[in-house]
């Protein structure tokens, strides 16, 4: 069994790239051979889950072709099974630390600082997980990077660097990471901010003088750390070298990085060389506009997720019509299904040209937040006073939700200030 493992491991090495074979594939191993139905060792069953549906082919066809290099026959079609072994990871880990070279001690934080509360839960959205996240070639490499990561946090692909355009998926991946690590390991501890709220927790304790404990929070209670927009932290040389130290604490001590951009790192203007040398010492996964195909089939997961009836020719014409944007798509999907029911009408041909023409084409003339108040509030017939205020009804929740997501897409509006322009947090 060992002989046809290695040999099934040497046939997989030449079909897949590096990175995937050494996080993922690596770590399995063959248990058993009954019937149609070969057994594997994982580390954990997410790991397992994400081998099977995305290289269980590969796998069962490299078994074939080993076992009949060995004069062995093996039933066909193959089927995959695994079982969870947590000393798998143990001795993952205990090779990963025998390759590196010793690292030099981290300093001590010396009596001196205080303690400060653990890091609470992650605000992860349970929405984004790996189960509902459609795989197209555009992404499919950070997909896998991803789901290396969440298998195996703090070994090859550290840090993991996720790139590309807004409303691509790479909060998706991000959010889906820290609830899988966490549904893995409930202990573990995740943090999960952007840049900007790294700035400015950083600049609140200098102001407060409670920079020790800022320290503490982000470097010695976290075990996985998740920074959206790292692109923020560009031209603010202060804050960078806060994030500098911290990323070196946590790389030392075997914790996880991820962090997402809209850019590469080397493209990001005013962030130091060193950083990026940090950045690009890792993996760097770009997730790239989504071909037609994979937007149908984000639309139909998003349908079925939101119990919509969509037609197939209707999920195709909106694909067509916004091909570079999910978080876009999905939200067209979303505004008809409200405009559907209000008006108690399918979503048909008809409503999503209707839709599709005079709202995008009214946004796309808006230059402030008050001009897209404006036109979704005429496009939805709810009054100005109503998307500004706390009201949680769906005829107004949703617009409002419209009309945040259109401001910080198209304005580039911060947070602080949507929640300023929108009646506060709702």
């Amino acid at each position: 069994m060992m002989l046809l493992w290695k040999n099934t491991l040497s046939s997989l090495q030449e079909a897949i790239s590096e990175e995937v074979f050494v996080s993922l594939i690596d770590p399995i191993e063959l248990e058993r051979i009954e019937g149609d139905v070969a057994h594997f060792r994982v580390p954990n069953r997410f790991h397992g889950d994400w081998v099977i549906n995305n290289l269980g082919d590969a796998i069962a066809d490299a078994l074939a072709e080993a076992a009949e290099s060995l004069g062995m026959e093996l039933a066909r079609p193959l089927k995959l099974r695994y079982e969870v072994d947590d000393s798998l990871m143990d001795r993952l880990e205990a090779r990963e630390r025998a390759a590196e070279p010793a690292a030099a001690p981290a300093p001590s934080a010396g009596a001196s600082v205080r303690a400060s509360e653990p890091v609470p839960a992650p605000r992860l959205n349970p929405k984004y997980t790996f189960e509902n996240f459609v795989v197209g070639p555009s992404n499919q490499l950070a997909h896998a990077a991803a789901m290396g990561v969440a298998s195996a946090p703090g070994h090859k692909l550290n840090p993991l660097v996720i790139c590309g355009d807004t409303g691509l998926g790479k909060t998706h991946l991000t959010n889906a990471i820290g609830s899988a690590i966490r549904a893995a390991n409930p202990r573990a501890r995740i943090t999960y901010l952007s840049a900007e709220q790294f700035t400015n927790d950083f600049l609140s304790a200098l102001q407060s003088h409670r920079a020790d404990e800022f320290h503490a929070r982000y470097r010695e209670q976290c075990d996985v750390l998740l920074m959206d927009d790292i692109q923020f932290l560009a031209t603010r040389e202060h804050t960078q070298e806060v994030f500098f130290h911290t990323f070196n604490a946590l790389y030392q001590e075997g914790k996880q990085i991820v962090v997402t951009s809209d850019i590469y790192p080397h493209r990001i203007p005013g962030l130091e060389e060193r950083l990026v040398s940090r950045f690009e010492a890792g993996m760097i996964a770009d997730v790239q506009p989504p071909e037609l195909d994979t937007r149908i089939a984000i639309l139909q997961k998003k349908a079925a997720q939101e119990g919509i009836e969509l037609d197939g020719k209707v999920a195709e014409f909106l694909a067509r019509i916004v091909k570079h944007n999910v978080r876009e798509l999905e939200g067209l999907l979303i505004r008809l299904a409200v405009k559907a029911e209000l008006l108690g009408r399918p979503i048909d041909l008809e409503m999503a040209r209707e839709s599709t023409h005079s709202l995008l084409a009214e946004v796309e003339t808006a230059t402030t937040v008050e001009d897209i108040q404006k036109v979704v509030c005429n496009y939805f017939g709810i009054r100005l006073s109503d998307i500004k205020g706390k009201r949680k009804h769906r005829a107004v929740s949703f617009p409002r939700m419209v009309a945040m997501y259109v401001a910080r897409q198209r304005l580039g509006t911060s947070f602080p200030e949507l929640g300023n322009r929108f009646g506060g947090k709702d």
